[in-house]
């Protein structure tokens, strides 16, 4: 979550697409072994014409020629590395992208850049209306999913879909400034068009660098303007039509190649107006506009949604995990009632409107249960009493009477539900990432500076740093109701004179880990949203902000088994870093700055979010 978006929602807090397939999909096989993907490509005609090539070559009619000089065998390209052997980046708090030696950044899509046809922003000018700015890359660039086309390599084109969280105040309004309670209808139609996804297609040129394709026909704005149809049980209380989505932090995707975009709001603050319950919901759209028009997920529950993760087994039944960045939330899992198809896309249409939502409870023995959000169980009925945020007072709060007579009611007070039901309240769980082979899911826990009372998944009062935990399904099934876990590392600088800050990471520390993906070669990639003047302790006997204890903003990557952390990726003054996307060859990044402040990424133009890649000169996979 962006601090521009805590400020903000402050005062409110009360083509066809491959079917993924785990390790046997094509991206897990392709990525595992390149050279797999000249034999797909040429498929069974090729390999059937060998032997008969073969037998050709052993035909020849001159009896006296002279045998022909063995043609001899070609040197196989060496097989790529996936080991990690990048020198670490040193902290720094330069206006600039940093990488390893041997690396190179290029900025892909700007705020206010073109997606769909119009006129781009122009430094000096404000938009005066919304026809202006509904064609523009939002602000506040965050989650995203790389998605692959029909017929094109994916590995020099496919889509991209990328969250924007937040407007860039800055290139739409003199002064970068907007206030709800006086705004114009205007003002309120381009700040809401700020906000919502992108979807472009990208390409890679013969130099080696991906470029949006003007004039796609997959290139499109869904915006805070937009209308979403509303699926599932609180359809019938809240509509079954949303004007807009907002706040869209962290993302995901499903197994027949849709986007998840997530709400990490339950009101909507540059519209009061709008009701608050139409806020707050997984959104589920087709980057391919072949399905269903794009459509708010009840079923999926109502809170500040991170990210969303899934896990599936060999029967296509499948676990949609996700984080309630709130100060605290909980931890959930859906599981749609049916098992998805692989074969037919539009069968899929509805799957997220069916099926149990859960919510985790860790037990301080590392074992923990989910727990049944469903009207009359697990204390969800009318009369139930709600204990509130026992975390962040040692007097506890007054417990709250809700009336949980409908399924509705509980989606859509999803929040007070998972506390009445038994779930444990974290220190601010946002990305969730699950292994490739399933047997391991990672959470992070950003930080939660008000933590007055400890357990054993949250164990730092004033958790400023944050931590990473570790899950593992029972029988590493999407349908278990049972799991272990383990706290996997505390963020932290070990030079900070308060032990409660110093952490234990091994290597290159960090504060506040936020955006984790897992590659397909399991590789685990940590990105970080510290407030870069808030408190961070005391280094040297004196008190120090997040700058001085650890610089910009990173992205690292950190060994699941030594732990041992490096640093891979500073970003400008004043950003976050958020949003991992690759090529299934691994060789192209997809990385989104959030909020820059300074001079980047046009030198004498207003800071602007953005999207940039990050690949290798030499052309091997990133991390090498």
């Amino acid at each position: 979550m962006s601090h521009l978006t805590d400020e903000a929602r402050a005062p409110f807090r009360d083509a066809e697409p491959t079917i993924e397939l785990g390790d046997n999909s094509l991206e897990a096989i392709v990525a595992a072994n390149p050279g797999r993907r000249s034999i797909l490509k040429n498929g069974l005609i090729g390999l059937s014409m060998l032997p008969l090539l073969g037998t050709l070559a052993a035909c020849g009619d001159d009896d006296d020629a002279a045998d022909p000089s063995p043609t001899p065998t070609p040197t196989p390209a060496p097989a790529p590395s996936y080991a990690i052997n990048f020198a670490s980046v040193a902290i720094n708090t330069n206006d600039t992208v940093t990488v390893p030696t041997g690396y190179t950044v290029d900025v892909l899509l700007k705020a206010g850049d073109l997606v769909e046809a119009g006129t781009a922003f122009a430094p000096g000018t404000f938009p005066t209306s919304v026809s202006q700015t509904a064609a523009w890359a939002g602000g506040n660039h965050d989650g995203m999913e790389y998605f692959e086309l029909s017929g094109t390599d994916p590995n020099v084109g496919g889509l991209l879909a990328i969250n924007h969280e937040y407007p860039d105040l800055n290139i739409l309004f003199s002064g970068a400034s907007y206030n709800a309670a006086t705004a114009t209808q205007a003002q309120k139609e381009i700040v809401l068009s700020a906000v919502g996804i992108s979807v472009v297609e990208v390409a890679k040129g013969s130099d080696g660098k991906f470029a949006v394709k003007a004039g796609s026909r997959f290139n499109k704005r869904y915006s805070g303007n937009t209308d979403y149809r509303v699926g599932g049980p609180a359809a019938g209380v809240i509509g079954t039509t949303i004007r807009g989505m907002l706040n869209n932090c962290a993302s995901g995707r499903t197994p027949w190649g849709t986007y998840l975009t997530c709400e990490e709001t339950t009101n909507n603050y540059f519209d009061p107006s709008r009701a608050a319950n139409g806020y707050g919901w997984v959104v589920e759209i087709d980057p391919y506009q072949e399905l269903a028009q794009p459509t708010k997920r009840t079923a999926m529950g109502r809170f500040s949604h991170e990210n969303v993760a899934y896990l599936s087994n060999a029967s296509n039944r499948v676990a949609f995990y996700m984080g309630d960045d709130s100060t605290p939330g909980c931890i959930y899992k859906f599981v749609p009632a049916d098992a998805f198809s692989t074969t037919n896309r539009a069968a899929n249409t509805n799957l997220l409107d069916y099926g149990t939502l859960y919510v985790a409870r860790f037990n301080a023995d590392g074992t923990g249960e989910w727990r049944a959000l469903v009207q009359g169980q697990n204390g969800l009925v009318p009369g139930a009493v709600d204990p509130g945020n026992v975390s962040q007072s040692t007097t506890p709060p007054a417990p709250v009477t809700v009336n949980f007579a409908t399924q509705s009611d509980v989606l859509i007070n999803c929040q007070s539900a998972a506390r009445v039901a038994g779930g444990t309240i974290m220190d601010r769980p946002e990305w969730i990432t699950v292994a490739p082979n399933g047997q391991s899911i990672f959470v992070t826990l950003t930080n939660n500076s008000g933590r007055r009372v400890t357990d054993a998944p949250n164990p730092r009062v004033q958790n400023l740093h944050g931590h990473i935990l570790k899950f593992r399904e029972n029988g590493d099934s999407p349908l278990a109701t049972g799991f272990t876990w383990e706290i996997f590392l505390l963020a932290g600088n070990p030079s900070l004179t308060e032990a409660n800050l110093k952490g234990n990471i091994s290597g290159d520390y960090f504060s506040s880990p936020d955006g984790l993906r897992i590659d397909p070669q399991g590789r685990l990639w940590v990105q970080t949203d510290h407030n870069l003047t808030g408190n961070a302790g005391t280094l040297s006997g004196a008190a120090s902000n997040m700058v001085q204890a650890f610089g910009n903003n990173a992205m690292f990557y950190v060994d699941q088994s030594t732990k041992q952390s490096k640093r891979f990726l500073v970003g400008p003054t004043g950003c976050e870093i958020t949003g991992i996307a690759y090529t299934p060859d691994l060789k192209s990044f997809f990385i989104n700055i959030q909020h820059p402040d300074g001079n980047w990424p046009v030198s004498g133009q207003p800071p602007r979010s953005s999207t940039i890649v990050v690949r290798r000169t030499d052309g091997q996979p990133v991390g090498n």
